[in-house]
């Protein structure tokens, strides 16, 4: 890779943690990209410290050593995860044609930036394809000896994607889920009744505006133009953000801090845009458990017949 050059732009999303910023910090100076955008919330007025932590955490920044336009998107007030994340990726695409996002927690290894670049150039004019992902949470699972396969699952812990899939189709109010609730589309998604039950009780608690987040609108986005997501078939992004100060992981999993390995280059391209079924029953196991809420769901499946 000593001739590989990083030219698309790295847009990285920060807060209140300047331990694991370093480290994600340090991950994009050895790929020098050569412009990085900047989106951080401001702190919480009720939590004691928070205004250090942000301010130690924005001062990494200014780390920049190599040749590189540095543009930042800082909020004074604390706006929360759904609207500072979401308005913060909308001023990225106001900026560039296409990017790699990496949160404060996502820890991508060296050939992550290589495998978005090239696959980002590949599938720029493809719009089945609504975002490459390095994350791959199949335990050493593959079918193939191809570099990536195609799912419908939307992985954010590190991933890439152009403005016009952003900018066209990605609505944080979630304006059409009505539209797809009352008129029983969710099921036509999934195999399994099940699985769209459990996708029916988050989208409706993101569209009341009872979860504080902005990335279950991505997933929403992309399912309703019926995009793929380019998974690679080893993980390149582990997640060190499962700990006490974290807004969401706060909790103990399996997928947290999984270890990271090189992808080789030249990339082996799959044959055609499948949708890998296997592979993706398998992350519905291990990422999106339903959970065995008897009489909600009868009821809910019982709508849908």
């Amino acid at each position: 890779m000593s001739d590989w050059q990083l030219k698309t732009p790295v847009a990285l999303i920060i807060f209140n943690r300047p331990d694991a910023t370093e480290r994600v910090f340090s991950a994009i100076a050895s790929a020098r990209p050569p412009k990085l955008l900047v989106i951080a919330d401001g702190p919480r007025g009720d939590r004691v410290q928070e205004a250090e932590k942000c301010a130690l955490t924005r001062a990494i920044i200014d780390r920049v050593d190599w040749d590189c336009e540095v543009l930042t998107n800082f909020s004074d007030k604390n706006l929360g995860c759904k609207v500072r994340v979401s308005s913060g990726i909308d001023w990225v695409f106001d900026q560039v044609e296409e990017a790699i996002i990496l949160e404060d927690d996502c820890l991508p290894h060296p050939t992550f930036f290589r495998y978005c670049q090239e696959l980002l150039v590949r599938y720029r004019h493809d719009q089945r394809i609504g975002l490459i992902s390095g994350d791959n949470f199949q335990f050493g699972r593959r079918r193939n000896d191809d570099s990536y396969y195609f799912s419908k699952y939307v992985h954010i812990w590190g991933w890439a994607t152009w403005r016009d899939r952003w900018v066209a189709n990605y609505d944080v109010a979630m304006s059409n889920w009505p539209r797809i609730r009352d008129g029983g589309w969710l099921s036509d998604i999934f195999d399994h009744g099940r699985e769209a039950f459990f996708w029916h009780n988050i989208f409706e608690r993101v569209y009341r505006g009872e979860i504080d987040t902005w990335d279950y609108q991505w997933v929403f986005a992309n399912w309703l133009q019926g995009r793929l997501t380019v998974l690679p078939t080893v993980n390149l992004v582990t997640n060190i953000g499962f700990d006490a100060n974290a807004t969401h992981t706060t909790g103990r999993s399996e997928l947290a801090n999984l270890p990271v390995q090189a992808i080789t280059f030249p990339l082996a391209h799959p044959v055609g845009i499948i949708r890998d079924r296997r592979a993706d029953a398998f992350s519905k196991r291990k990422c999106f458990q339903v959970p065995l809420m008897k009489r909600i769901q009868n009821k809910f499946l019982g709508a849908m017949t």
